[in-house]
């Protein structure tokens, strides 16, 4: 996929569970104003879809779309399901890879109620290592929930102390 391209639209229905197996790809809702939020990169080894819609059937809330050139590899619900049924360690293995990403959802709402900007920032830089370099700041700042400019001075902060 090319950067700028996106996997998922708001409103397409959602068949496919993706593989980051290179590239960097961000899912975000637009608000009725027109408003942006980031609710997840994803980086290599990463895997992305718009879940509720995959697993509820229904038509996805979220965007999805490259931040670089992206290679993806893609399993259609009724695969996934076949795979299951055939092989029944996928279907552990897929559990567990779910259940990590429940547990970083609560982690991650509770966080943006409880820690200050400076400590999401901190959290965020262990969860997603390296990848400033790869993600324009302010879709960074967009993800924290803070203003770029906050951003910046919160950087500026941290390098002096």
């Amino acid at each position: 996929m090319r950067k700028r391209q996106y996997l998922i639209q708001e409103g397409d229905y959602v068949n496919y569970q993706y593989f980051v197996s290179k590239g960097c790809l961000r899912t975000f809702e637009v608000d009725s104003g027109g408003n942006e939020h980031t609710v997840q990169f994803a980086i290599e080894n990463w895997w992305v879809s718009d879940f509720g819609a995959f697993f509820k059937e229904r038509k996805a809330r979220f965007n999805i779309d490259c931040l670089e050139h992206s290679e993806l590899l893609g399993i259609h619900r009724d695969d996934l399901e076949l795979l299951y049924q055939k092989i029944p360690g996928f279907e552990r293995f897929f559990r567990i890879k779910l259940s990590g990403a429940y547990v970083a959802l609560q982690d991650r709402i509770l966080s943006a109620m409880e820690k200050t900007s400076t400590e999401r920032y901190l959290d965020f830089q262990k969860r997603y290592p390296n990848i400033e370099q790869r993600v324009p700041n302010y879709l960074i700042a967009n993800y924290l929930g803070i203003k770029p400019e906050s951003l910046s001075r919160l950087r500026r902060k941290l390098a002096q102390s």
